[in-house]
């Protein structure tokens, strides 16, 4: 593979087979083992070892890394918590693993290639790829169904009629409200997907950017500098904006099972 594909701001999107498996390799469904498999395990792994380092040795008085663990596990409970209430207790490890698998993927994302490494096992963000976050927007979806119909039985359609809305603008509002449904799992999907393929973008440009006038040389290479501070600006954003994403995505799911568990609300 020519190194200069890596060069590009969509380059880095491109999905690399690594371990091609003979399943069905070339087939409507492709198991190999790809540059996404790859990020999604590290982040997976990454999400695990900090998790079992902050609870190996529990103590009165926690320390650092029991801290950080203690007030995730603490965010995500109070969230759960406004959004769902007592009843949303059952879906803490639903919700919990959402969050943490979402910023992983995401922050992971942002470190570092480093120089020389193969094009196939540069630093992926695999949140970056909508057939990953419609995934999981669907997985989500798909729960509030189930709950909602098992808790409810057919009184879940109420979520499609509105308490307090005259007979005779039901014609009217139940269709928009079966859309807005139904729309929940692209909205929850392309929100996440397009902020991160933008940023990513937006930070290649601008390394770009410098690389190019660093090459230039002369007084062009002392113009570096700009962009180099506009990389870093955007770095940090990238960074308040993987957790924010990560944040919205749980907290919706949160809202819609608020909808399936209380439908008439």
């Amino acid at each position: 593979m020519n190194p200069a594909r890596a060069e590009g701001p969509l380059e880095q999107f491109e999905i690399v087979r690594l371990i091609p498996l003979p399943v069905n390799a070339h087939g409507p469904i492709d198991l190999s083992i790809t540059n996404s498999t790859l990020w999604m395990f590290i982040g997976i792994g990454t999400a695990i070892l900090f998790f079992t380092l902050a609870t190996r040795r529990l103590q009165l008085v926690p320390g650092g890394m029991q801290s950080m663990g203690e007030m995730v596990y603490e965010f995500i409970s109070k969230m759960l918590r406004d959004a769902v209430g007592e009843e949303g207790r059952a879906f803490f490890p639903y919700i919990f693993t959402l969050f943490v698998f979402i910023f992983m993927s995401n922050f992971l994302g942002l470190l570092p290639t480093i120089p020389g490494t193969p094009h196939g096992w540069h630093v992926f963000t695999p949140t970056s790829h909508i057939i990953v976050t419609i995934t999981l927007a669907m997985l989500s979806i798909l729960i509030v169904l189930i709950v909602g119909f098992v808790k409810n039985g057919l009184g879940f359609l109420k979520l499609f009629v509105p308490s307090g809305v005259p007979w005779w603008l039901m014609p009217l509002i139940t269709p928009i409200e079966i859309i807005s449904f139904l729309s929940r799992p692209i909205s929850l999907s392309v929100r996440l997907f397009a902020n991160m393929l933008a940023g990513h973008m937006v930070l290649k440009v601008f390394a770009g950017f410098v690389t190019g006038l660093i090459a230039a040389g002369g007084a062009l290479t002392a113009l570096a500098i700009v962009p180099l501070f506009g990389m870093v600006g955007i770095f940090i954003l990238e960074f308040l904006v993987a957790f924010l994403q990560a944040f919205v995505f749980a907290v919706l799911s949160c809202v819609y099972l608020n909808d399936a568990l209380h439908p008439s609300h």
